[in-house]
């Protein structure tokens, strides 16, 4: 009996996977993605001199599965800098489609060229150069070099090029131009919560660039149990940076994973320029079970006190 049941699952088994081999036997190349286009670098983080001139380059690759030549365009823009609607920007939010004193540099960028044709496999380079004035404002400045695939020209051989849903790339560029600097920053918020229902803990913290150059911030946070020294969660050692632009706030998130029921310790520490904020907190992990079971526990006390009390006091009557 027991050789027979083996045989028959060994049997359901090779089924499966035959059915699993048909699937993917099914899968026609069409239907793969072709062509896909990235660039690097995707930021530069520069220091700029008045007067003097930077140069550099981006590369445009075609990480092609096919035979599929791309044209493409390329321009200074803002793409990448505005802040969505998930707040989940990188680099705090900055809107440069409004010119101001710190998109400056898009005036100052000059491409070596604004079109090219790249093949599969392959990579081109775009060189441009950086010419700052010599009345250039002292502090951050930033913008974009986009990558644009020109569909009106396209130079593809193939039937399906897809660039994975991308319509336009970008290599951020963050410069501080040299000058009269301001670095301040303000902590406006350092957060550790005190009760879980679960064993993840999420830290919070936000910080304001009120100068005028980029900085990045820094964030450690480090837990241990209550009664214990060996540490759960620790980045002392190599803490979590985000860069923030002038004028502008910056929301960070830390986490840790702890156990489900607990007393725990914990430490936050946040830093930008010159300023330091630190957070301490005793953290309960509580379930939500098992907080009910103590609420039913303390209430039925409390009736069995409220009963007792009332029966004693007629009884004195």
């Amino acid at each position: 009996m027991k050789n027979i049941i083996q045989k028959l699952i060994t049997a359901i088994m090779v089924a499966i996977l035959g059915c699993g081999f048909i699937a993917t036997g099914n899968v026609k190349a069409e239907d793969a993605p072709n062509t896909s286009m990235f660039v690097t670098p995707m930021s530069q983080e520069l220091l700029l001199v008045p007067g003097e001139k930077y140069e550099g380059i981006i590369t445009v690759s075609n990480a092609a599965n096919a035979q599929d030549t791309l044209n493409y365009l390329v321009k200074v823009g803002s793409y990448g800098w505005n802040k969505g609607d998930d707040d989940s920007d990188d680099y705090g939010g900055i809107n440069v489609e409004t010119r101001s004193e710190r998109n400056q540099i898009m005036d100052w960028i000059t491409l070596g060229r604004t079109s090219g044709t790249i093949k599969p496999n392959e990579n081109d380079k775009i060189p441009f150069t950086i010419n700052v004035p010599e009345n250039a404002p002292a502090g951050a400045q930033y913008a974009s070099i986009l990558v644009v695939r020109d569909d009106e020209n396209d130079a593809s051989t193939g039937d399906h090029v897809v660039i994975q849903n991308i319509f336009q790339l970008a290599s951020a560029i963050i410069a501080n131009v040299a000058g009269e600097t301001s670095e301040k920053g303000v902590i406006t918020e350092n957060n550790i919560p005190s009760f879980l229902t679960t064993g993840h803990l999420e830290t919070s913290s936000m910080v304001k660039n009120e100068g005028n150059v980029y900085t990045n911030a820094e964030y450690t946070l480090q837990v241990w149990p209550m009664f214990g020294d060996e540490e759960i969660c620790t980045n002392e050692e190599k803490p979590e940076i985000s860069m923030v632009l002038p004028d502008t706030e910056r929301y960070h998130v830390q986490t840790c994973d702890l156990r489900s029921i607990g007393l725990f310790k914990a430490r936050q520490v946040v830093k930008i320029f010159g300023e330091t904020s630190i957070t301490e907190k005793t953290i309960i992990v509580c379930p939500l079970w098992l907080l009910f079971i103590v609420v039913f526990i303390v209430a039925a006390i409390i009736i069995w006190l409220i009963i007792r009390i009332r029966g004693h006091n007629r009884k004195s009557e």
